[in-house]
């Protein structure tokens, strides 16, 4: 046998190995099932036949964002900054609770295969077909490609770490399990392989947090809070004006100057505003509108609550063991690797690994899906071939996600951290998101709003790019504080310079989706459109940041040596969450 085999295999135990193998036929089996039921048509192979129930849904959503990258990035960002620097996805919490009670009802009575398709039923003429297209080609590739690398550059990583592949071979393992699964099943086998790989990830991370908080390296958990002390900021879950990068040095380069903009603008610019790619893909796949209201605040609870505390505390306890990164040549985000490979034993280190690989198998093919959708109904359908068989439809789907699975296996090359390369995309998209928002609830929005927002971001971001001036000033914040008044100032501008859309076009719109917001030009000629009062909508969107909140950074509280004010908050999030659910039992009742 080859020296190289023989240490792959030694890298893992025989149990180890079983475990990997039986959970890779399990997923090749589910891709196998759902073959020829995603074969049928396009709606099975990218929105499962609208028929998913919310469970799915919300797991499907969550194990999507539970990506092999997303422990390591989370672990890099503690032993660096801080616990605090996590509101660069902790925002979003305000734009997801806000898609719960509002977007999923919209998209799901909007009927569309992807986003992008909605453009047309809310824009009319070239402007729109034009937009379209862009938006399609845009996020399905250069986006796509980014994340995708991160992805596998991410697994990439792990392979190496517990294995010692070189990375051009670990990528194109990656690459070549996700191409053949996601082709088979389409998004059928994705959705119900996301809600089993999920749990498979939060059962090992889970275990592994419990094992190494309560391992005799740091004296048990009663020993791992008294080492807490020593880490001081690490801890933070907010920064203020004395913390991080010293305010005297200068505001706009201060850590606390990035929290403001994390809790108070991320969430409303970016490009998934009003629900994102793959997101909007799984509230269109639900059976109603109740369903996908339900499967996004599944979503969100797992999303928020459940999921994070165990990569945080194993990155704590990294910490505490590891104070340096000398293990993996400086890598930060290595270091989780790290702790699997030195504090778990035969079974648990191939479940650890299997975890992993749950969490890149959910997110590539997913993105993989999600990106072909766009190609394939956006652009192919919508341009090149209007009246092919549905047969024809799906094979080019699978022709354009294998040339979506080469080109991103080409990204993962040149993405060397992966918390940069969050960052970097995040500003990619600066901008967007409010033009996104009002065209649901402004008549007055047109094809050209979302043009001139869309292209004044990426103009701003490209100059901000190559200019330098701005060099003290942290990368993603330049884009902040200057691509989002620039691209809010554009389209506002070119609204009202531009004509509305037509009519005919705002009506079937009004019609069809039964938008809250200003829409009396056309209310006034559909008066049998009756829509609901907004303020109560509003109220539970408070409410439901309240529950999501309180319930993160008390269970945070808890763990990490708080216990009274964890459970104070606990209880304010209990609270909360029982209005929510008497309030929208009682809408429903009313509905039926």
């Amino acid at each position: 046998m080859p020296e190289s085999i023989r240490a792959i295999l030694s890298a893992l135990s025989p149990i180890d190995w079983l475990i990997v193998v039986a959970y890779m036929l399990l997923s090749l089996a589910i891709g196998i099932y759902f073959t020829k039921r995603a074969s049928r048509s396009m709606s099975d192979y990218f929105v499962s036949g609208r028929n998913l129930p919310w469970w799915i849904v919300g797991t499907s959503m969550v194990a999507t964002t539970f990506a092999a990258d997303t422990p390591l990035v989370v672990s890099g960002w503690i032993r660096t900054d801080g616990i605090w620097k996590n509101w660069f996805w902790w925002n979003y919490l305000f734009s997801h609770v806000f898609i719960v009670f509002v977007f999923s009802r919209l998209w799901r009575r909007a009927e569309v295969i992807t986003d992008n398709e909605l453009i047309e039923l809310r824009y009319s003429g070239k402007p729109a077909a034009f937009l379209r297209g862009f938006k399609a080609f845009y996020f399905a590739t250069l986006f796509n490609f980014i994340v995708m690398g991160w992805v596998i550059s991410a697994m990439a990583k792990i392979i190496k770490v517990f294995f010692g592949f070189e990375t051009t071979f670990a990528v194109i393992v990656c690459i070549t399990i996700a191409f053949i699964y996601t082709t088979m099943s389409g998004l059928w086998g994705v959705a119900l392989t996301d809600f089993f790989q999920y749990f498979v990830a939060l059962i090992g991370t889970t275990i592994l947090a419990w094992i190494v908080v309560n391992s005799s390296e740091v004296g048990g958990f009663s020993g791992f809070l008294e080492k807490l002390n020593g880490l001081g900021s690490h801890l933070s879950f907010f920064m203020t004006s004395s913390g991080g990068t010293p305010v005297s040095e200068g505001f706009w380069s201060s850590s606390f100057f990035v929290f403001l903009v994390y809790i108070t603008v991320i969430w409303w610019s970016s490009h998934n505003a009003d629900g994102g790619g793959y997101f909007i893909q799984r509230m269109c796949s639900a059976k109603n509108e109740r369903h996908a209201l339900l499967g996004m605040a599944w979503f969100s609870l797992n999303h928020y609550i459940v999921r994070f505390w165990p990569w945080a505390l194993v990155a704590v306890f990294s910490l505490i063991v590891y104070p340096t990164a000398e293990r993996t040549g400086g890598d930060q985000e290595a270091m989780y690797i790290v702790v699997i490979r030195d504090f778990l034993g035969p079974g648990l280190k191939g479940l650890l690994f299997v975890c992993f690989l749950a969490a890149f198998m959910s997110t590539i093919t997913t993105q993989l899906n999600w990106g072909a959708s766009y190609l394939m109904n956006d652009i192919y359908k919508r341009f090149i071939r209007r009246n092919g068989s549905e047969s024809h439809y799906i094979f080019v789907s699978r022709i354009c996600t294998l040339i979506l699975t080469v080109l991103a296996g080409c990204f993962a090359f040149y993405i060397e951290n992966i918390g940069k390369a969050w960052i970097f995309l995040w500003a990619m998209s600066a901008g967007i998101g409010l033009v996104l928002i009002f065209r649901w609830f402004w008549w007055r929005i047109n094809a050209w709003s979302e043009i001139s927002a869309l292209g004044a971001s990426l103009l701003t971001i490209f100059i901000l790019t190559l200019y330098t001036k701005f060099a003290k000033v942290p990368f993603e914040l330049k884009h902040q504080i200057i691509v989002v008044p620039v691209s809010i100032a554009t389209w506002l501008i070119v609204t009202y310079m531009t004509k509305p859309e037509p009519e005919e076009t705002l009506l079937n719109f009004y019609r069809k989706i039964r938008p809250w917001g200003w829409w009396s030009p056309i209310a006034r000629v559909a008066p049998e459109i009756k829509c609901p009062p907004f303020m109560p909508v509003i109220t539970n969107w408070f409410l439901g940041v309240f529950f999501i909140f309180f319930a993160m950074i008390g269970i945070g509280k808890l763990l990490l040596g708080s216990p009274l004010l964890g459970l104070f908050m606990i209880l304010v999030s209990i609270c909360s969450g029982i209005l929510i659910y008497v309030r929208i039992r009682k809408e429903w009742t009313e509905k039926s």
